[in-house]
């Protein structure tokens, strides 16, 4: 993921349009709250071009509150203030959160001035006390840089189209099921961060397009590589593959070991856990048969 490194320059020029945008709309307001940590220096920006006084006790919040943020991700911490208007400099582009002033949308990592390179490695850092470690210690000393550079890899599949990945191909489709088996996947689930690990297999029925027979495992990686849950993983592969290809069905099967079940909680080391989703032709119980069949093979 590229980082966008926000200089104080560019702060400045960003924080002057956003202030500008709350201007001209010429709505008052008599208070400004900062979110804790993100909001602040832009909270002291716009009450500087603004003559709007800061207030940092949630209790003195009032309909004619501004609540500012340098940055809005899922819009958790906005949503808390549902009747206040909201100013920020960069919206995620999955924030559902409705925002009255913002400067611009971004997929990017922003880092903004006051935080310096390495402020991920010490929340690592931060972790690794949490639970009695010693930071200091010889096999330690690299290791949040290590844990980032594998998280890289680990969730490679943000950085990723699913729709890209299935070139389609008209020449050579056929009227048969063409089946995927026993594909190895890697996924780290997203309520307890611990990995979930197995195999599936995908069937779909052509409708006049095929697709690479390795696409369909890069499609596993791209949607397995974030945080996942085992019962969305079939069902993004299954969606994708049906609006990319047209196809007359298709189904998808896996079978997921969970560490969040086998090492922790009920620490049920034998158990596994089957998903399925089901689409178009499959089904029809002969259809769906016939794939079941053919992956015991």
């Amino acid at each position: 993921m590229y980082t966008w490194k926000i200089t104080e320059l560019r702060f400045n020029i960003l924080s002057q349009k956003l202030a500008e945008q709350i201007e001209k709309k010429g709505k008052k307001y008599g208070s400004i709250y900062p979110i804790p940590r993100g909001g602040y220096k832009l909270a002291i920006a716009l009450s500087q071009a603004l003559q709007i006084p800061i207030i940092t006790n949630k209790n003195l919040i009032n309909d004619s509150t501004i609540i500012v943020d340098d940055l809005i991700d899922s819009g958790k911490t906005l949503s808390e203030f549902p009747y206040n208007d909201k100013a920020v400099l960069f919206v995620k582009q999955n924030n559902e959160c409705k925002v009255n002033y913002y400067v611009q949308k971004t997929d990017d990592w922003v880092q903004f001035p006051d935080e310096k390179d390495n402020e991920i490695e010490t929340d690592i850092e931060r972790i690794l006390q949490f639970i009695g470690e010693d930071t200091n210690r010889e096999g330690l000393i690299e290791t949040p840089k290590r844990i980032l550079k594998s998280y890289e890899e680990l969730f490679s599949g943000y950085k990723q189209d699913p729709t890209e990945l299935l070139k389609v191909f008209k020449e050579g489709s056929c009227k048969e099921m063409v089946i995927l088996k026993n594909c190895e996947f890697y996924s780290t689930c997203e309520h307890h961060f611990l990995p979930f690990y197995g195999h599936i297999s995908i069937g779909y029925v052509p409708n006049g397009k095929v697709v690479g027979i390795s696409k369909l495992a890069r499609l596993v990686d791209c949607f397995s590589r974030r945080l996942q849950i085992q019962e969305r993983l079939v069902t993004q592969i299954a969606d994708c593959i049906m609006e990319n290809l047209q196809a007359k069905g298709v189904m998808v099967i896996c079978e997921g070991v969970h560490f969040c079940m086998t090492s922790r909680g009920v620490r049920k080391q034998n158990s596994s856990m089957m998903t399925s989703a089901i689409r178009g032709v499959f089904e029809d119980d002969k259809v769906r048969n016939e794939f079941l069949q053919l992956i015991k093979m």
